[in-house]
């Protein structure tokens, strides 16, 4: 059996990673997800760009989609499951109001 945190954190190369929230809707994390994605790469081409602003733009919507997946900022295992879901529909209207800026 494994260690009770199993469910809270990936471990790669010695580095602890906090998991995705599990009980998010499968539909909400596809999107986040997708913005994830995106952000990622848009990340990738400031940088080979050299623009700052663009990167910062990008890491943005990376924060934004990784607080929602519960990733960051609070743990998602101290929050009670409404507020999860508050918090991904949160990052998730944040970042589609981005996509609608841009």
């Amino acid at each position: 059996m494994g260690e009770p945190d199993d469910d809270r954190w990936l471990v790669i190369n010695g580095r602890r990673w906090r998991r995705t929230d599990p009980e998010l809707p499968a539909d909400i994390v596809a999107a986040l997800k997708s913005h994830l994605g995106r952000g990622r790469s848009a990340v990738r081409v400031a940088k080979n760009d050299e623009d700052p602003d663009a990167a910062t733009r990008a890491r943005r919507r990376v924060g934004l989609a990784k607080h929602g997946l519960g990733e960051r900022g609070e743990p998602w295992w101290e929050m009670t499951a409404d507020d999860r879901l508050a918090r991904a529909r949160e990052a998730l209207g944040q970042l589609d109001a981005l996509d609608a800026s841009d």
